[in-house]
């Protein structure tokens, strides 16, 4: 079965790739559509997380968001049309949407049976996994951009969260949280801030799929990391 999957999305992805006439230059800020395609693609039938695409950005320079807030926080790198109800696993839709918007960046709709992450600053993130490593933690995937990395953790509800954090003194608003009903761009988009978005670390299938840790084993840590970095907020910031 695995087998007959891989054959049939490699036609897809040749079928699609074929219609790209002319790929973005290396430079092209969009990205390289090939790979956006691919990624989208494997998100959705090898992870089995739903996917779709942002809106992207527009103007010559390409350096506003596509939507039609001129003071888009975060320009390219949120849904728009469609929206994220309409995220999905079904690789025909994938390649419809890419076919038609090559550049567009990926974005996973979190939570529900896909991960749910935790973001924080970069520079507290690194300093949160060497720590979490020397406890001999077992992380997931994590996603980095130039400013901030997103590690990736078991689905939880809004519900779940709200008492862990409750319990917290402090929980700084440089820590966010991507739950349900949430987004997260994924590697390679286009980041936008600037810079491109990449794996710290890469996901890893194994027998039981890909292996997330829950919250609670993380959020002490990444509390206490986000401390110190710029913008401290308070315990109603998440």
């Amino acid at each position: 079965m695995r087998e007959i999957l891989g054959r049939r999305l490699q036609r897809l992805r040749d079928r699609l790739k074929s219609r790209l006439s002319n790929p973005p230059a290396a430079h092209d800020p969009d990205g390289d559509a090939a790979s956006l395609l691919d990624a989208a693609l494997t998100c959705a039938t090898v992870w089995r997380w739903p996917v779709l695409p942002g809106v992207g950005r527009a103007g010559g320079d390409g350096a506003r968001c596509a939507c039609p807030d001129p003071d888009c926080v975060v320009p390219g790198a949120h849904p728009f049309d469609p929206g994220l109800l309409a995220a999905t696993r079904d690789p025909r839709m994938v390649a419809w949407w890419w076919a038609r918007r090559p550049g567009a960046p990926v974005l996973m709709a979190t939570g529900g049976a896909a991960p749910c992450a935790v973001s924080l600053p970069a520079v507290a993130a690194a300093r949160a996994v060497v720590r979490l490593d020397a406890q001999g933690m077992r992380l997931g995937p994590i996603v980095a951009t130039p400013t901030r990395w997103s590690l990736l953790v078991a689905p939880y509800s809004l519900e779940r969260l709200g008492e862990l954090l409750y319990a917290k003194d402090h929980v700084p608003s440089s820590l966010r949280f991507h739950g349900e009903g949430g987004y997260l761009l994924l590697p390679p988009s286009p980041a936008s801030g600037g810079g491109h978005v990449h794996w710290e670390r890469e996901p890893s299938v194994g027998p039981q799929g890909i292996r997330l840790p829950e919250v609670e084993e993380l959020v002490h840590v990444l509390v206490e990391a986000s401390s110190g970095a710029p913008g401290g907020g308070s315990r109603l910031a998440y």
